[in-house]
């Protein structure tokens, strides 16, 4: 049987928040997780839609990131984002 090649195989310390909230039109279930893997950006988890991303202030200021990321609706994306600025900033 052949070796198995890790690129990396670390365990790392984590805060982790789980916060719901009603949007105008949908409901958010996400796990925010904070630790110095990603260079000071969360691990934001959307576990309605089994969708991530890695989230910081430069990625909620870009245009259509989170609608790409969680493929939503401008509409909720804004909602998203309003409670995420709140969160992050």
């Amino acid at each position: 049987m052949d070796e198995r090649f890790f690129l990396y195989d670390d365990t790392v310390e984590t805060k982790t928040r789980f916060v719901s909230f009603l949007g105008k039109q949908q409901r958010f279930d996400l796990a925010i997780i904070q630790t110095d893997r990603f260079y000071g950006k969360y691990l934001v988890l959307n576990m309605q839609s089994n969708r991530f991303a890695i989230i910081g202030q430069d990625d909620l200021d870009e245009p259509g990131y989170l609608e790409q990321a969680y493929r939503l609706s401008e509409e909720d994306a804004n909602d998203l984002r309003s409670f995420l600025n709140e969160f992050i900033s």
